[in-house]
């Protein structure tokens, strides 16, 4: 199953970027056995200034055709870091292709988009900036194929 990250805005150098590209890596490493990735990252921007509006037509764009839709929301799921894992695993067992998760800009995703979803995941009530939720996001899909290979990496 193809993973794909569909965000907006650019990540430039520096450690955000550094960070999210070590999880890919690994991610791609670990979860090729396992039916998981490549992972591709996508990034849009709305240089017109049109709002979520503009954002959720240039993300829609990105994702890709008959992929499974997951937007990352604070009124979202709140879901373990096992539970995550089953949950990728049996998306995948399901037979999808792809699977599209999307991360808005600084307002959040559009209401329309959102409604797409097959699904919304939170990490938690708190907002975070977005360029950090693809940290986030990026560690906890290599740690989903971690756990589904039995790996170490995570203890509970």
């Amino acid at each position: 199953m193809r993973v794909h990250l569909c965000v907006v805005g650019r990540l430039r150098f520096g450690p955000e970027r550094d960070l999210i590209d070590d999880y890919l890596k690994r991610f791609d490493r670990t979860g090729r056995a396992l039916g998981l990735g490549p992972v591709t990252l996508l990034e849009v921007e709305d240089r017109k200034g049109g709002g979520m509006a503009a954002e959720a037509a240039l993300l829609r764009k990105a994702i890709p055709s008959g992929a499974r839709l997951c937007v990352l929301d604070e009124r979202g799921k709140l879901m373990s870091s096992p539970d995550f894992a089953r949950q990728l695993g049996e998306i995948r067992d399901a037979g999808t292709g792809d699977l599209a998760f999307v991360i808005g800009g600084a307002d959040g995703i559009d209401p329309s988009l959102r409604a797409e979803a097959d699904m919304a995941l939170s990490f938690g009530q708190m907002v975070w900036p977005h360029m950090l939720v693809r940290v986030m996001l990026s560690e906890q899909l290599y740690r989903a194929a971690s756990i589904l290979a039995g790996s170490p990496y995570h203890r509970i």
